[in-house]
């Protein structure tokens, strides 16, 4: 089950597509946070919906918002990974613990190993004020980000 509206988002430390460690808790009361999983880097759908973000990157990273991408992959693929593809934002590696992060969550589906695609946005004061949960073939749609972020 994921995490509800209302709830205080669970924190994390995971490192980035560089190696840098990120914290959820970096960004309190300092920035909202879109938090997005995804079930693998250089998959279709995955693909496809990072690029878009890639594209449409100052609604969702500027000087009150920060978009982080989390995924089950290990440091190196998403360094490669996000050098392929251009992409300017942070990758979080969900990789050891395996999963940790996105079963905290309530994103990771046990069968297939990896998580479902989440998406939290997060305020400042680390409550979360939107989600929307999709099976592993659906694509999100980006608009409802931007509605959600606007009503913050």
């Amino acid at each position: 089950m994921a995490i509800e509206v209302g709830n205080k988002a669970p924190d994390f430390e995971l490192k980035d597509n560089h190696g840098a460690t990120v914290r959820l808790s970096d960004f309190r009361g300092e920035k909202a946070v879109v938090l997005l999983f995804y079930p693998f880097a250089f998959t279709g759908v995955c693909t496809g919906e990072l690029c878009e973000l890639r594209d449409q990157l100052p609604r969702f990273q500027n000087e009150d918002v920060q978009l982080l991408a989390v995924s089950n992959d290990s440091v190196p693929t998403l360094r490669v990974f996000g050098e392929q593809e251009s992409l300017e934002y942070p990758l979080l590696s969900d990789f050891w613990p395996h999963g940790e992060t996105s079963r905290a969550y309530g994103v990771f589906d046990e069968e297939k190993g990896c998580a479902v695609r989440g998406t939290f946005i997060i305020d400042k004061d680390g409550i979360v004020r939107w989600t929307v949960v999709n099976g592993l073939p659906d694509a999100r749609d980006l608009n409802e980000y931007v509605k959600a972020l606007d009503s913050l």
